[in-house]
This record gives C-alpha cells, structure tokens and sequence, in this order.
C-alpha cells in the first residue's frame, strides 16, 4: 500500500518541486509576467482597432449605397413627373 502511494505521489511531488523551483532555475521572475501583459494588451488594442476599422467602412460603404439607392429612385420620380406627354 505504502509503495503505491509513492509511485503515485512521487510524479507530483517532482513537478510541484520543479515547478516552483523552473522559474527561479531559467531566470523567469515576475517581471516576464509584466512584459507579458503589456505584450497582450497590445495586441487585444491592434485586434480592436481593426474591429472598428472594419466596422466602420462596412457602415459608412452601406450608408453610401442606401443613399445612391435613394437619389436614383427620387431622379426617377422626378423625371417621371417633368416629362411632357406626346
């Protein structure tokens, strides 16, 4: 029973120890941490800038078809309504 225990308890009782001993052993510290997040602060800031970007030519592209749409249909009505019959 005892050697069980050891055989099973041994595995996570190495990555525990090497684990918190991994970062003081290749030099990482709370610093990387830091860097870290800034580096993904930025990115998630690029990500959203394109968001909007594209957001903002979709609306404005559709906003200058629906306004073409509507100046062609007014020029129809208008036209409509000035010709002189035969």
């Amino acid at each position: 029973m005892k050697k069980i225990v050891w055989i099973l308890l041994a595995p996570v009782a190495a990555a525990v120890l090497l684990t918190s001993t991994g970062r003081r052993m290749f030099g990482q510290d709370d610093s990387q941490s830091a860097k870290q997040d800034m580096k993904a602060a930025g990115r998630n800031s690029k990500h959203a800038a394109r968001d909007t970007g594209r957001a903002t030519k979709r609306t404005s592209k559709k906003a200058v078809h629906k306004s073409a749409h509507a100046v062609h249909r007014a020029s129809g009505k208008v036209e409509n309504k000035t010709q002189t019959p035969p």
